[in-house]
């Protein structure tokens, strides 16, 4: 588009998309600069194992129930990993969840969200040498509050992957949660309920650090 300036193309990814621009970035030098919103630092199994754990905590869960579910959720994480024949993945996913007591019918349903390609490869992908192959400006900012990639577990992986690149900039952002709204709890049970979309003061910090560039 001729009204574009193509010294001036970046990438902004939230969550799953703040996994993916580093990828894109890390290989096409037309990007000149990324901001990740909530994207992860870590392994995809790390992620999803203290993502399970944080949101039973959060639902109110007793610490030792909470950590058994963690327990199970990475149980079933490991076999995902393991197991790279799609048969043999199903019949040893089907026989961990009916050992766990889910009926047929919710195993089916289990089996449908974690047999996907997309799955497979999110829970064994690292995000750690896109990011550190990024040689533009980063923003990376993740929420105070957010459950789903939380900024203990996040910013400092991706400030560890981002220490050659002296343009980065890794933030956490105080009270707001996964979706950058203001939270309470940071629970995803808060998001529909929630009337901001997304906090004002987080697209301000987005759009005066893109301004502020010097491409």
């Amino acid at each position: 588009r001729g009204e574009v300036d193509q010294q001036r193309l970046g990438l902004i990814g939230h969550s799953e998309g703040g996994m993916i621009a580093p990828m894109v970035a890390a290989r096409n030098s037309t990007v000149h600069f990324v901001v990740l919103m909530a994207g992860p630092g870590v392994p995809g199994d790390e992620l999803i194992v203290e993502q399970a754990r944080l949101i039973a905590l959060a639902a109110g869960m007793a610490p030792e129930i909470a950590q058994r579910g963690t327990d199970q959720q990475r149980s079933i994480v490991e076999i995902i990993k393991r197991e790279k024949d799609g048969a043999a993945l199903e019949a040893a996913l089907r026989e961990r969840l009916t050992a766990l007591g889910l009926q047929p019918a919710q195993i089916d349903v289990q089996l449908k969200g974690v047999t996907t390609p997309w799955f497979r490869y999110f829970v064994s992908y690292d995000p750690a040498p896109a990011l550190a192959a990024l040689k533009c400006p980063v923003l990376a900012i993740n929420g105070e509050k957010d459950l789903q990639v939380p900024p203990a577990q996040n910013l400092p992986a991706i400030r560890r992957a981002l220490a050659a690149n002296k343009t980065a900039q890794i933030e956490e952002i105080p009270g707001v949660n996964h979706l950058f709204q203001p939270a309470t709890t940071g629970s995803p049970t808060e998001y529909a309920t929630t009337e901001t979309t997304i906090a004002p003061a987080v697209l301000e910090k987005i759009s005066t650090w893109i301004l502020g560039l010097k491409l």
